[in-house]
């Protein structure tokens, strides 16, 4: 299905031009961008995914992973075909990298996925597998579906996209895990074929301009963005920029797409990311892709009494009340609700909509 997408003018040359994402792909007739799902057609600019998904689960909220947002709970997750990045160790590429869309397999409307959403009792709903900025209209309009039945949204992103378009999307997403790939331009430049500097506007837009909860997660690749001074630099940049409470993921690279050669990261190399984290003042730093419980947990800041144990994605011990530390009464960040979930671990695959 095709749809009128935005964010986009007419050249002088009678191309159009995308102001979507920072890559600004300019289009004649016919052509695609570099996304590959949007395209001029009949010198309009059209979104060729909307309303078709690769398939739609049901996961923990920690898988996304958001640890500070309704923990325990269960969040409805899909995505569509492409991006906006060229990331050559991508962990979704037959996904995001798809130039096809036989994987496309389900078509559910906005309006579908938000009733599913409720009927599966889901808490909220993630726009993940690959990068929701590339269809923006298609998730702000589920969004606001979902909103309308006290559904919550949750963007899983790059956060690769443009001054212009961040605004109207940001303001239907009730919260964001924004990939952080690397702290330096040659990494971006090379690895991604993006670059730094829009990641970064867009986490310190999400912190002084919306209310939207956000975490961070930087997947570390050995070798390549796992040196010690590389990290440091980069959690002082968060601590300097966005402060202490927004919680920061280290997780483990696998082997996959382009990217062969290179072993998985070391669960030590995670933990030390941690500790170099927590010595420049984050209050709450996890570990991710390893089995680590002792890193994947919530501690108080104040106190450093365990606040929510973690097992994988299976809570266990909880002592958070009203939004602090029960034993101290350190108010802890995040979006939590009276008690936890009690979703655990399941990822079950639902269908919704036609086939």
């Amino acid at each position: 299905m095709s749809y009128p997408g935005r964010y986009w003018n007419k050249t002088g040359d009678g191309r159009l031009q995308c102001h979507l994402c920072p890559r600004l792909c300019t289009l004649s007739e016919g052509q695609r961008g570099f996304c590959f799902v949007r395209q001029n057609i009949d010198d309009q600019m059209v979104l060729t995914t909307y309303g078709r998904s690769s398939g739609f689960c049901l996961d923990p909220v920690e898988k996304k992973p958001l640890n500070h947002f309704l923990p325990g709970t269960s969040c409805l997750s899909f995505g569509t075909a492409g991006c906006n990045l060229g990331c050559k160790f991508c962990q979704n590429w037959d996904i995001s990298k798809s130039k096809e869309f036989d994987r496309l397999t389900q078509e559910a409307s906005p309006q579908e996925i938000g009733q599913a959403a409720r009927r599966l009792n889901a808490k909220s709903i993630a726009f993940t597998y690959n990068d929701p900025v590339i269809f923006a209209e298609y998730a702000i309009d589920t969004a606001i579906e979902c909103h309308k039945l006290g559904i919550k949204t949750i963007a899983v992103t790059a956060g690769y996209i443009t001054r212009q378009a961040r605004g109207e999307f940001y303001q239907h997403m009730d919260a964001a895990n924004v990939d952080l790939k690397s702290f330096t331009e040659d990494f971006y430049n090379k690895i991604t074929l993006s670059h730094l500097k829009p990641v970064l506007d867009t986490l310190v837009y999400l912190k002084k301009e919306t209310k939207v909860w956000f975490e961070i997660t930087n997947l570390m690749i050995p070798g390549l963005n796992d040196a010690k001074t590389e990290t440091a630099d980069m959690c002082q940049w968060i601590a300097d920029n966005l402060g202490p409470d927004v919680p920061l993921h280290f997780t483990a690279f696998h082997p996959d797409y382009k990217m062969l050669d290179i072993e998985a990261t070391p669960t030590n190399t995670l933990q030390q990311a941690r500790e170099i984290a927590l010595s420049k003042g984050l209050h709450y730093v996890y570990t991710g892709n390893v089995h680590d419980a002792a890193g994947s947990s919530t501690y108080c800041p104040s106190c450093k009494k365990l606040l929510i144990e973690r097992d994988w994605f299976v809570l266990g011990e909880y002592n958070l009340r009203n939004n602090a530390c029960h034993f101290c009464g350190y108010n802890i960040a995040g979006v939590f609700e009276a008690g936890p979930g009690h979703w655990g671990a399941r990822r079950i695959p639902v269908s919704i909509g036609n086939h």
